[in-house]
């Protein structure tokens, strides 16, 4: 009975609208289940981080944490054929595909495990995407199917409407990964340089490990700034995950470091705080001047980091590689591909999930 309710409320509310060759009702993905944010409530459901309640923000963090990546909305559907139809806000110029920064991708549940089931992409003009209807995945059979769509790395949405065939049942999904850790970091937790939505560090940890790790990574913007600390601090999360040294450089990492640790600890003593070395840049392979920069920076976080897991309880430092044996991950001498992604998600797995054990969280 409660599942026929949800279908006859998902008929009323969506839109019904002729794409491609089917009839297609459609559900407001913020009516349905969203998860993967560190902030749940927002102003608006698509961004991720709620400014009304923190303050100190520079135009370039509001920008980026209205950026919808790593939301994750969560539903079940009997329907042949799934399809999205955004509303973008606006739709940002980077270095990812099209099918991740301004594109969808869908994973559906089989024995157990996500197995990707079809992505699309918009273009760069809104005035011609907004309301246009793209099919994830087609022909398929008429069972229960528990889905999950990955948002845009580098768009800002307005709205998002799942699409399945009329007639068919789309309803809640649960949320389908335990406790919330928070991944807070720079273009590499974004989603920089990834084929797909659904091949950051955090979205491949997260469907490894079936623990919720929510993305918070900020192009370019995350050097363990007071105004991020301050916000982390009043979180829900029940652990944090640093890509705290990719961005900026020595000298912000010796002043920023022990502030940020103590902000968070104030008032979340006893929660861990684990932060990943960061990875070797291809880029320094043959330029001095890049291998100098890299070099130093690196070499003050190691210091500094052998003190504060003396100084401070619960505070923990990696080893994290996005480097195959060849060096052949890199698509820009900063960023990896999406398979130096992995390779950094599996480098961190083991010892993350070791060191959150201890806090029983599994």
């Amino acid at each position: 009975m409660r599942r026929f309710f949800i279908f006859i409320i998902g008929l009323t509310a969506g839109l019904t609208a002729s794409g491609q060759d089917y009839e297609y009702s459609f559900a407001e993905a913020s009516d349905l289940t969203l998860c993967g944010k560190v902030f749940q409530d927002t102003p608006y459901p698509y961004q991720r981080m709620d400014f009304t309640r923190f303050g100190g923000w520079e135009t370039k963090d509001i920008h980026l944490l209205e950026m919808s990546s790593g939301i994750i909305v969560s539903f079940r559907t009997d329907s042949p054929v799934i399809a999205v139809k955004p509303e973008f806000l606006s739709i940002d110029s980077t270095n990812a595909s099209g099918f991740s920064a301004r594109g969808f991708d869908l994973y559906i549940k089989r024995e157990g495990k996500w197995l990707w089931a079809g992505s699309c992409a918009y273009g760069k003009e809104i005035e011609k995407e907004n309301g246009k209807v793209r099919k994830l995945v087609e022909n398929m059979d008429g069972s229960l199917k528990e889905c999950i769509v990955y948002l845009p790395t580098f768009s800002k949405m307005i709205s998002v409407q799942i699409g399945v065939i009329a007639g068919s049942m789309i309803e809640k999904g649960e949320v389908p990964f335990r406790h919330k850790i928070c991944l807070h970091g720079s273009s590499f937790m974004h989603g920089a340089n990834t084929s797909r939505a659904g091949q950051t560090v955090p979205a491949f940890l997260t469907r490894a490990t079936g623990l919720q790790f929510c993305s918070l990574g900020v192009s370019g913007d995350c050097r363990m700034q007071p105004q991020f600390a301050a916000a982390l601090a009043e979180s829900d999360a029940e652990a944090f995950v640093f890509d705290a040294f990719s961005n900026g450089d020595a000298e912000t990492v010796r002043k920023n470091l022990f502030p940020f640790i103590e902000t968070i600890q104030a008032k979340k003593p006893g929660v861990p705080l684990i932060f990943m070395h960061t990875i070797w840049r291809e880029r320094r392979n043959f330029n001095l001047k890049h291998n100098e920069e890299e070099g130093s920076k690196i070499a003050t976080a190691d210091s500094l980091m052998k003190i504060a897991v003396k100084r401070y309880k619960d505070v923990y430092y990696i080893e994290s590689s996005a480097t195959s044996e060849l060096h052949d991950t890199s698509e820009d001498g900063v960023h990896p591909s999406e398979w130096g992604y992995y390779l950094w998600a599996e480098s961190v797995r083991k010892p993350i999930l070791r060191i959150l054990r201890k806090y029983k969280i599994k």
